[in-house]
């Protein structure tokens, strides 16, 4: 989604009785809520392929990954921000998937934060976990891959 039609939504609910405005669309899906009338709107964007995640003006690509890196076979979920991984909903909660896990298209498989907005990362396609590549509480760039599913 473009960002001129990003704000424009952000103003419409902003000025507007809505309280909550959910999107969905080829590329992701678009989540915008209002608090009360003191608190600021909130914008939460969860992509659902790497591949739709928008380009930002003045951000490097991400660098190549290093030539020691482990070959991996499978189909790789990368991040489609830069953020925190979390591997649960929350510290005490059980991880959303382990080695070995069975998920859908869909399916949940971590949190990124970034700047303060929680983004659930979704399968982009079925299958099984065989590789969890991120550290649960470590910075993650822009398309480091994150887990393999095979």
């Amino acid at each position: 989604m473009d960002l001129r039609k990003l704000k424009t939504l952000i103003d419409l609910v902003s000025e507007s009785n809505i309280s909550e405005l959910e999107i969905t669309e080829t590329e992701g899906k678009v989540r915008i809520v209002k608090g009360g009338p003191a608190a600021p709107v909130q914008y939460v964007q969860t992509v659902a392929t790497p591949a739709a995640a928008p380009a930002i003006a003045g951000v490097p690509a991400p660098a190549a990954a290093p030539a020691a890196a482990p070959a991996t076979t499978g189909h790789a979920v990368k991040s489609p921000m830069v953020g925190t991984f979390y591997r649960s909903s929350s510290p005490g909660a059980p991880a959303f998937v382990e080695i070995g896990s069975q998920v859908k298209e869909g399916d949940t498989l971590c949190i990124i934060e970034a700047m303060k907005i929680l983004n659930e990362i979704e399968a982009d396609k079925a299958g099984t976990i065989t590789q969890i590549l991120g550290e649960n509480g470590q910075a993650v760039e822009y398309g480091q891959p994150l887990f393999i599913i095979e």
